[in-house]
């Protein structure tokens, strides 16, 4: 079989390859992928938890953990956020913003997430895009409550993420360079706040992370606008695409679709595998510390290794009839949010809750809920990118 998992143009017109995917985690697991530079290619899901539970062996620090090669001068700047660093500076980073993402913390978010979903939801007539009526507001609607931000600014949340996560795809931006000038608007942005928390604090996240904790240790500037940053990229894009294309996978099977209607308490459930499922951030890069066998390959230092969710999370040795998307699917291992370790999702619990509300409220308030147009797909190998998904409201 042809191997390339890397052409945008694939993942635009029909999301990630399943087909090249399933081949090679069953016949080449961890797989030599050619390119510039070429890069191990890792789809069965021991594997790709084990390569992310072992920092000490496989760096998100070394070369960063977003697929792209950038200049030293760019690998420099980006190492200052969590997602590209190890422990123990990422220990140390992680135990700071923890404070605003406990489980306790993000239940509390339970009736505002409700009454945000409603609101959503009464103003759906007709013919609509579900990706820009109802995916993509509902977490910018939340991360401007986390940053205790006014909901006007969500417009300027959405522009800055599809600039920087649709750098490859015409709609969003023509060129790295946007993408980098997006990320400046969001330091700006996020320097701001911090002026107004500091002179004003209040009972928001921001306030909660420029204190200092029980240690007296405390987010430096670049460590705060690069947290925004990311809450603004990963707790925008990951909730937004899970939710439109979950609804693509409950339009493809409608049995499941009428299961949740008719027992819309399955949200509870249908939100894992909705996660199972769409495996909405495709794939990770690590680099190799030192000289190490993997799945019988032997792998040099510093050589490049790429875990691909979207493989794992259907590998048949851990997820029985893997192919069949099963809202009631108990227990649900997926690894849709990092295969644990250090760099486990900051916000699963409020990416779950934010998706069982939104299809339980679905399926209550439009049952008869209907595609009626083609999808397109975002051109990114990165993110599962759903831009449009035109559906009817019965």
């Amino acid at each position: 079989m042809h191997i390339d998992l890397v052409d945008r143009d694939i993942y635009a017109n029909a999301g990630p390859p399943h087909d090249q995917l399933a081949w090679l985690r069953a016949n080449s697991p961890v797989h030599w992928h050619e390119g510039e530079p070429g890069f191990w290619a890792v789809t069965r899901y021991e594997d790709v938890v084990h390569v992310s539970r072992h920092s000490d062996l496989f760096s998100s620090h070394r070369k960063l953990a977003l697929f792209d090669d950038l200049p030293e001068d760019q690998i420099a700047l980006q190492r200052l956020m969590m997602l590209n660093q190890d422990p123990p500076e990422h220990t140390r980073r992680r135990s700071l913003v923890n404070r605003g993402f406990t489980p306790r913390t993000i239940g509390a978010l339970e009736q505002h997430i409700r009454d945000i979903c409603d609101d959503l939801l009464d103003k759906l007539t007709g013919e609509i895009d579900f990706v820009t009526e109802v995916a993509a507001p509902l977490p910018l609607y939340v991360i401007c409550e986390l940053l205790g931000a006014p909901a006007a600014d969500r417009d300027k949340l959405f522009n800055w993420s599809n600039r920087m996560i649709g750098a490859q795809d015409p709609d969003y931006a023509a060129s790295p360079e946007e993408g980098s000038g997006a990320a400046m608007e969001v330091y700006a942005y996020a320097n701001q706040l911090a002026a107004q928390r500091k002179a004003n604090p209040k009972n928001d996240i921001v306030t909660k992370l420029l204190q200092p904790d029980e240690h007296g240790e405390t987010l430096g500037e670049d460590e705060f606008d690069l947290f925004v940053l990311l809450l603004v990229v990963a707790g925008n894009e990951t909730t937004r695409n899970a939710a439109s294309g979950g609804m693509l996978a409950l339009f493809d099977h409608p049995d499941q679709w009428n299961r949740l209607v008719a027992d819309p308490t399955l949200a509870k459930t249908a939100a894992d595998e909705i996660v199972r499922w769409v495996s909405p951030v495709n794939l990770f890069r690590r680099t190799s510390t030192t000289d190490q066998v993997l799945g019988g390959q032997e792998i040099k230092e510093n050589d490049k290794v790429v875990v691909f969710y979207s493989a794992a999370n259907r590998d048949p040795s851990v997820f029985p009839d893997a192919e069949t998307f099963d809202i009631s699917r108990d227990p649900n291992p997926h690894i849709g949010f990092g295969g644990g370790g250090a760099h486990f999702c900051l916000g699963n619990h409020l990416a779950k809750l934010e998706l069982r509300v939104l299809f339980e409220q679905l399926a209550r308030r439009h049952p008869r809920l209907r595609r009626t147009g083609e999808v397109r797909r975002l051109r990114s190998n990165f993110i599962n990118g759903i831009k449009e998904l035109p559906v009817t409201i019965g």
